[in-house]
């Protein structure tokens, strides 16, 4: 196990959406409480978040691909706005979190 918290990097579609739980609750800051990865942040679980998206972009089509990655986007800009929940943002960066792990289940259109 590597001394990075997110060295771990969601590898299907089951860990994708497990990580996308995981962000569920430890949003809008990221940050370890437990001391067990004290360098969590915002930057890294999103930076192992799209790293994840990137890695699936084949099994997620290029539709999929291009939403999940723009939602990413719209939800980290949520979090950082509000990381103290107080002006609601963060509650729309959670809203996305739900939206993203729907469009996961969604079926891939054949071609």
């Amino acid at each position: 196990m590597s001394d990075q918290p997110n060295s771990f990097v969601p590898k299907n579609i089951s860990e994708l959406t497990d990580y996308l739980g995981f962000m569920m609750l430890n949003a809008p800051k990221f940050i370890d409480d437990t001391g067990h990865f004290p360098q969590q942040n915002i930057e890294t679980v999103f930076s192992a978040l799209n790293a994840a998206i990137r890695g699936l972009r084949t099994k997620l089509g290029q539709e999929r691909f291009d939403r999940l990655l723009g939602m990413s986007d719209q939800m980290r800009s949520h979090f950082k706005s509000d990381p103290d929940e107080e002006t609601g943002s963060a509650s729309k960066g959670r809203q996305i979190i739900l939206e993203m792990k729907e469009l996961i289940r969604v079926p891939r259109a054949k071609n």
